[in-house]
């Protein structure tokens, strides 16, 4: 079955045809590093990761960019209220930024490129749109003919004329038109600079992307994507730009993610929810983080509530519970089952309705519920009276295959320390306490599974690590 992207630009899901057979050209849009990313940041850069793995799965050869923009007006305000070098700053946020995003499960991208690092090619680019007339400079600024575009709007399916109603000009801009946009900004005093044809200056935030985009992948590119934030005015512009520039069509295919909300209210400093990865990672699993994610469709707004988290821990905890009970079963069945086929089949349809899924514009929710159909199938497996070598590796098999598609780990690392065992322990008395018995029995299980042998007394639960 082919796979079917929903395309932005059309609001219809189309057939995915790479524009060279095989291989995939992919930019996200990254973040501007003058903080640690929050969890509405993470949601992209986890969705088109897996997205990423899923093409790769697929047999596609698979070149992957995601930006930083290291300079902005908020890194100016950042660096200046620390005193500090934005150079310094940015440094510190990348590092952060990766050091959040593995903790998630994603991978690096194969090229991270920097504004900073593509000023001259930014100037040139600049150069070329003015030689078009596309764009225009006005006392030291550089703005682009919003107008002079034939189909701006097409992304984010508005009319000029319907824009041009909410637009305004600024304090202190020049522009010719209220719809024009900054490509080049001349330099305020104190504000980080680069010498350029116009004077000294720093680059738009619009016109960064289309540049490095350009550099590292060419004209055109298969799937460009991002936040459904982003959609307008970004990658309108990033469109207008490009295409203005390249005498080409710039992205084939836009997907864009949809919002978080926290507790059913939108993300903002000002009501006080602004979560950031750095510090919801020190008190949930960042795996837990990633499945949560994953447990809604990509385009669906997602809620991020402490009982849906829990739910989404809960449901993994029990995932990865049938993975340890199905590979401790493994080192000690023979090959002794009498309808070894007709399981291997069940297996095999998960793997179909896991595909099915994920060509169905990389739908994540309905691959996790594979997931959790493959983890019923491999408990019933268990209560067999004979269970074959063969169909317990093909569900270890299966499950390491979807989880390494979605970025999930679930084989779960022998040697749980001392305190873990404990805490796991006390989870299980106090649901023996509130009489959820199904959640004592799965951790009684999964400590089995790993070899942990408890033993209820009346002095309380005792527990040893199996010989």
């Amino acid at each position: 079955m082919t796979i079917q992207i929903f395309n932005s630009l059309t609001r219809q899901k189309e057939p995915f045809i790479p524009l060279e057979e095989g291989k995939v050209k992919m930019y996200v849009c990254g973040p501007t590093v003058y903080n640690y990313i929050h969890i509405g940041n993470s949601r992209p850069v986890i969705v088109y990761d897996t997205v990423r793995r899923y093409l790769q799965y697929a047999g596609y050869e698979v070149k992957f960019v995601s930006n930083f923009t290291d300079v902005d007006d908020k890194i100016i305000k950042a660096a200046n209220e620390l005193g500090e070098e934005t150079s310094v700053l940015t440094d510190r946020f990348i590092a952060a930024y990766f050091e959040d995003i593995t903790a998630l499960g994603c991978q690096k991208a194969d090229a991270h490129p920097r504004v900073t690092e593509h000023m001259d090619d930014i100037i040139e680019f600049i150069k070329v749109l003015i030689d078009k007339g596309y764009a225009y400079e006005s006392q030291g600024d550089v703005y682009y003919r919003t107008r002079k575009f034939n189909g701006y709007g097409k992304l984010s399916h508005q009319s000029i004329d319907d824009l041009k109603v909410g637009a305004r000009i600024e304090a202190g801009e020049k522009k010719e038109d209220p719809l024009d946009f900054a490509l080049w900004k001349a330099a305020k005093a104190g504000e980080i600079k680069w010498a350029s044809p116009w004077g000294e200056g720093r680059p738009g935030w619009h016109i960064e992307c289309s540049v490095m985009a350009r550099e590292h992948l060419g004209d055109t590119i298969d799937i460009h994507a991002g936040g459904q934030d982003l959609t307008f005015p970004h990658h309108e512009n990033e469109i207008a730009q490009s295409e203005a520039h390249n005498d080409k069509t710039f992205a084939r295919y836009w997907m864009h993610n949809g919002y978080i909300n926290i507790d059913n209210e939108k993300m903002s400093k000002s009501l006080g929810n602004f979560i950031l990865v750095n510090d919801i990672r020190q008190q949930i699993d960042p795996q837990v983080l990633r499945f949560f994610m994953l447990s809604v469709h990509y385009r669906n707004p997602i809620n991020f509530a402490q009982d849906l988290v829990e739910a989404a821990k809960n449901g993994l905890d029990r995932i990865r519970t049938s993975y340890t009970n199905v590979a401790h079963r493994l080192t000690s069945s023979a090959s002794l089952g009498d309808n070894s086929e007709q399981w291997l089949e069940k297996i095999g349809q998960i793997k179909v309705d896991f595909e099915n899924a994920m060509n169905d514009d990389f739908n994540t929710a309905n691959a996790v519920s594979a997931l959790f159909e493959l983890s019923h199938i491999a408990n019933v497996y268990l209560n067999e009276a004979n269970t074959d070598k063969e169909v317990l590796q093909a569900i270890l098999t299966m499950f390491d295959t979807i989880g390494n598609v979605l970025g999930i780990h679930i084989k779960v690392e022998a040697g749980l320390l001392d305190e873990e065992i404990e805490a796991l322990i006390e989870e299980r008395n106090q649901a023996r306490k509130n009489r959820d018995f199904a959640r004592s029995d799965e951790i009684r299980d999964q400590l089995l599974g790993m070899d942990i042998v408890l033993e209820d007394t009346r002095q309380g639960t005792r527990w040893k690590r199996g010989q």
